[in-house]
C-alpha cells in the first residue's frame, strides 16, 4: 500500500516545534510531531509574562517568579535591578516542554518518538522524512511523507544542514553548560543566593565573552555559563562559581551542555517545502541568551507561513516567517548583539557595563523592553539620557 502523505511533519518537540505543531493542528492540518524522547535542553528557564499571555500558558507551569536581577562585576561590585510591576518567570524545561507537546497532541497532532536521520524525496517530489523509531540510533528505520516540513531540531539542526546547507554553514553559537542543583534551604547567606533573585556574573574568568548565572527554580537551581571561545572550560567555570558561592555543597541533580545560536540564520526556508524555527533558525537573543519566547514566536510564525503556503499553493509564503520575525524583533537583536560585542569583550568594559546598570533609566527601560519584547520608544528623554551616560562610560569620564 502507498504510504499516506501528511500535511506537515514537525521535526523537534521543543518550544518552537511544539508550538508550530499545536497551531497547525488547530487549523485542521494533518500534523506529525517527531521528537526524541528524554532529552532536556540546558537552559536558564526564564520566560516573560508576555509569553504566558501570547501563548495561553497557565501560570502554574512556573516553578518560580523572580522579582530582582542582581548583576555582578569583575571586581565584585553588584547592582540589584528590581523587575518592577512584573516578574521573570522560571520554568523547568523537562515539564514545560512536555506540556507543550501534550497540548499539541490534544489539538490533534500525532506524536511520534524518533530520531531524525534524513530528508529526501520520492519520485513525485514529495519530501520523505526518515528517522530511527524510538529515538535510539539503533532503532528501526521508518519514514513519513509530508507536503511541508518544519525543522525545529535545535542549533545543530539536521534538517537545516540537509535542506538549507548554505544558511546552516553561517550559524554562530555560544556553547552553554549548566548544572541543576538542589536549591539551598537556609545554608547559604542571602547576599550570596536569593530564592527570588537571578544572579548574573559578568567576569572573564567565568565567561570571556558571555556571562555566568545562578537562576533559582524553586526546589532546584540552575548554575551555568556560556562562551563562544574554543578551549574555554565551561565545566571548570561553573565549578569555580559554585565553590565561591558555597553552592558546591548542594546536591548536583543533572549536568547538561549544548550549543546555543547567537544570530538568526540568513534564510529559514528552502523556497519549496521546508522551513526552520527556534534554535534551528538561530532565534536566541544575543547578550541575554533568552530563547524560549523567541522560539515559540518563531514556531507560531513558521506555522502561519506553512498554513499560507498550503492554502495558496505558493511556497514563497514560507519566506514571510523570517521577515515578520525580524520586523518585530530584529532591532532588539541588533542592539543586544552590539552590546555583547562591545561590553562583554574584557573586564574593564564589563566593570563599566555594570556601572551603567545602576542608572534608573537603564533599569526601567531594560525591564519594560523585557516585559513587552520590544524596544521602548515612548520615552525619548530617557533614551537621550542613556545615550550621554554611555558616552561618559565609553570615554572613561564616568566613574565605575
Amino acid at each position: 500500500m502507498k504510504q499516506r502523505t501528511v500535511d506537515v511533519v514537525v521535526v523537534g518537540g521543543g518550544p518552537a516545534g511544539a508550538t508550530a505543531a499545536h497551531e497547525l493542528a488547530l487549523s485542521g492540518r494533518d500534523v506529525v510531531l517527531l521528537d526524541r524522547a528524554g532529552r532536556i535542553k540546558p537552559c536558564g528557564g526564564a520566560v516573560p509574562p508576555q509569553l504566558l499571555d501570547d501563548f495561553d500558558v497557565p501560570r502554574d507551569l512556573l516553578v518560580n517568579q523572580v522579582d530582582t536581577a542582581r548583576i555582578l562585576s569583575p571586581q565584585g561590585k553588584h547592582v540589584d535591578i528590581p523587575v518592577g510591576d512584573g516578574f521573570v518567570g522560571m520554568v523547568d524545561r523537562e515539564h514545560f516542554d512536555e506540556w507543550l507537546r501534550e497540548r499539541a497532541a490534544g489539538a490533534g497532532a500525532q506524536r511520534v518518538t524518533g530520531s531524525f536521520e534524513q530528508l529526501d524525496r520520492d519520485a513525485d517530489g514529495v519530501a520523505r522524512i526518515r528517522f530511527r523509531a524510538g529515538g535510539s540510533r539503533s532503532g528501526p528505520m521508518e519514514s513519513i511523507r509530508a507536503r511541508m516540513v518544519v525543522g525545529a531540531d535545535g542549533a545543530l539542526s539536521g534538517v537545516a544542514r540537509q535542506a538549507l546547507p548554505a544558511a546552516a554553514k553561517k550559524a554562530q553559537y555560544v556553547f552553554a553548560y549548566h548544572e541543576v542543583i538542589a536549591s539551598p534551604t537556609g545554608s547559604i547567606p542571602d547576599d550570596v543566593f536569593g530564592e527570588s533573585r537571578c544572579d548574573v556574573y559578568y567576569e572573564g574568568t567565568l565567561s570571556p565573552d558571555f556571562y555566568a548565572w545562578v537562576f533559582p527554580h524553586g526546589e532546584t537551581t540552575s548554575v551555568g555559563t556560556g562562551s563562544a571561545r574554543r578551549g574555554f572550560s565551561l565545566r571548570s567555570a561553573v565549578s569555580d562559581l559554585r565553590d565561591r558561592t558555597g553552592l558546591d555543597r548542594m546536591e548536583t541533580i543533572r549536568e547538561e551542555g549544548a550549543p546555543i545560536p547567537s544570530k538568526p540564520l540568513p534564510r529559514w526556508d528552502n523556497g519549496k517545502d521546508v522551513i526552520l524555527a527556534g534554535d534551528a533558525a538561530g532565534v536566541v537573543a544575543p547578550s541575554s541568551g533568552e530563547g524560549i519566547f523567541y522560539a515559540m514566536t518563531g514556531g507560531r510564525l513558521a506555522a502561519q507561513a506553512v498554513e499560507e503556503a498550503l492554502a495558496t499553493g505558493r511556497p514563497k509564503a514560507l519566506a514571510r516567517a523570517r521577515r515578520r520575525f525580524l520586523r518585530t524583533h530584529g532591532s532588539v537583536f541588533w542592539v543586544l548583539g552590539m552590546m555583547q560585542r562591545f561590553w562583554y569583550s574584557d573586564d574593564a568594559r564589563r566593570e563599566r557595563f555594570v556601572a551603567i546598570c545602576r542608572d534608573r533609566d537603564v533599569q526601567e527601560l531594560t525591564f519594560e523592553g523585557y516585559m513587552h519584547k520590544q524596544l521602548v520608544r515612548a520615552r525619548p528623554l530617557a533614551h537621550a539620557r542613556i545615550f550621554w551616560k554611555n558616552i561618559g562610560h565609553l570615554t572613561g569620564l564616568a566613574s565605575t
